[in-house]
Formats: structure tokens, C-alpha cells, sequence
């Protein structure tokens, strides 16, 4: 993996333990959901996605927008609703549009708009595909099969990124989903792909042919079998250690990541204390 990768990976997560520590600090308010051993999906996916592509993101979405644009400066206003938020600090943590990007906290929202900008992008941008993440949980929303079964009809270019972290708030996915995800693509005729790994390069390299048949228009789903280290929100974890899962961060010990960790740390350090330091948003501004 380059040191790019590894840098913007290691950036998501010492944001996401920054806003833990100032929710713990009482400096946030409301509520946030970090994706912590989530990191490298939205890395890996950045890389085979074009910036005319649409990004439909969830309740869960830092990563997705850090791994998009690399502004944790702009998040971390809109989240503190601060001076240069993205949205002029009236999204907070879950509510975020910016260029092709959208996300949004309500589960399983994001779905029949993304088929309604891939039907938009399949007449007017041949080429383009809209990307949505989704996780696990999500799939018991009726508003998902209405998706997917307009996408398989319409040959829509629409990818269905599923970040399957064995649990959905609290419950584990084997005492919600009945079946299985891939099972589930099959009804729909629609091809799944299951990743296991976190290999950025070997992702990339397994789902490009899969993405580059999206943007033909044969949609997709893409499973990824990931590992949700931190809590749902804040402190709301009740599962005990062994339970958490692998950390990919183990993956990759060695000087170089203590180096990119050191680095990443201090940079979201500094962007905190500038953050904090700004004045309160003004939508008027806008």
C-alpha cells in the first residue's frame, strides 16, 4: 500500500478518536457515529471512483467524505457548526452535501435517490455511476428492494457498497438478516462480491472489472466484511472485547505506520484547536 492510502486511513481514524475525546470533553453536542476499523473501504473505493461520480453516504459517513476530499478542517466546523463548515453547520454529523456527495442519517434514504441519479447519470453521463454505502442493518428497509429491483430492471449504473460489521446499533446481524446480502443481490439478479480483507491495492484490484461493468450499466452489490471498533454512538457499546473484531491496523505495524500515525495525529490536532477557535457559523453568510 502507498503511503497515500495508509496516511488518508490513518487521518479518518485520529479524526474519529478526536471526536470521541471532545464529545468526552463536552465540546460537541448532539450526536455522531464513527467508523472506526472502517477506514480503508471508503480508501479503497475512492480509488476506483471517478469525481463525476455520485457518493451517497449514511449515518456512518466520515470516512466517506474525508476519503472523498480530504477536509477534516470543513467536517469538523460543520459538526461544531463553526465558521467554514461545509453546510453552514445546519447538517452536523449525519446531513452533508457538498458537489456529488450527499449523506444522511435516515437508514436506507440514500438508495432510491442514488437509483434516481444513476437513471439521471445512464441518459445524460454515460460512463458515470452512483455510488452508495449502506451497512448491514440497513437491509431491513423496504426502500432498499424498491432500489434494487428498479436498478436490475432499468440497468441502472448503481453500485451498492454494504459495509457489513456484524452489527446493526446493538444487534448482531445473525438476529436481524435472515438469509444473506449475496442472497438477497441474487433476487434481484444482480452480481455480489464479497470482500473479506483490507487490502486497499488487492480491493482495488479484485472489484475494477466489477465497477467498470457498473459504469456499462450492470449495477452491483459489494459486501465488505469489516469490523466496527468503536461504539455506535459515543458510548453505547456493550459488547465485550472479543466480540469488537479485527483491527486492520495490525495489518500494517511497522516504523512506517508509526511515522504516518504521528503525522496524521498532529495534523488533526491542529485542525481541532483552529476548529475550536472560530466563531459560531452564520447561515446568513452563505
Amino acid at each position: 500500500m502507498i503511503d497515500a492510502d495508509l496516511s488518508r486511513m490513518l487521518v479518518i481514524r485520529a479524526f474519529e478518536r478526536t471526536l470521541l475525546d471532545l464529545y468526552g470533553r463536552g465540546l460537541l453536542n448532539g450526536t455522531t457515529h464513527t467508523c472506526l476499523g472502517q477506514e480503508y473501504v471508503p480508501v479503497a473505493m475512492e480509488g476506483l471512483l471517478d469525481p463525476s461520480d455520485h457518493v451517497f453516504s449514511n449515518h456512518r459517513g466520515h470516512g466517506h467524505y474525508l476519503a472523498r476530499f480530504d477536509d477534516p478542517e470543513g467536517l469538523l466546523a460543520e459538526i461544531m457548526g463553526r465558521e467554514g463548515a461545509v453546510c453552514a453547520g445546519v447538517g452536523g454529523s449525519q446531513h452533508i452535501r457538498r458537489d456529488r456527495y450527499l449523506s444522511t442519517g435516515v437508514q436506507g434514504e440514500s438508495l432510491p435517490v442514488a437509483a434516481g441519479v444513476a437513471l439521471h447519470l445512464k441518459r445524460a453521463e454515460p460512463g458515470r455511476l452512483a455510488c452508495a454505502y449502506i451497512g448491514d442493518g440497513t437491509f431491513g428497509e423496504g426502500a432498499v428492494y424498491e432500489a434494487l429491483n428498479l436498478a436490475a430492471l432499468w440497468a441502472l449504473p448503481l453500485l451498492v457498497v454494504v459495509e457489513n460489521n456484524g452489527i446493526a446499533q446493538s444487534t448482531p446481524t445473525d438476529k436481524h438478516l435472515a438469509g444473506t446480502i449475496a442472497g438477497r443481490a441474487a433476487a434481484f439478479g444482480l452480481p455480489h462480491e464479497l470482500v473479506e480483507g483490507a487490502d486497499v491495492d488487492d480491493i482495488r484490484a479484485r472489484l475494477a472489472p466489477l465497477v467498470s461493468g457498473v459504469r456499462a450499466g450492470r449495477p452491483a452489490v459489494v459486501e465488505f466484511v469489516t469490523h466496527r471498533l468503536g461504539p455506535h454512538s459515543k458510548g453505547d457499546d456493550t459488547r465485550p472485547a472479543h466480540a469488537v473484531g479485527v483491527d486492520w491496523r495490525d495489518k500494517y505495524a511497522s516504523p512506517r505506520l508509526d511515522r504516518l500515525e504521528a503525522a496524521a495525529v498532529s495534523r488533526i490536532q491542529a485542525v481541532a484547536a483552529d476548529v475550536i477557535a472560530r466563531p459560531l457559523s452564520r447561515w446568513e453568510a452563505r
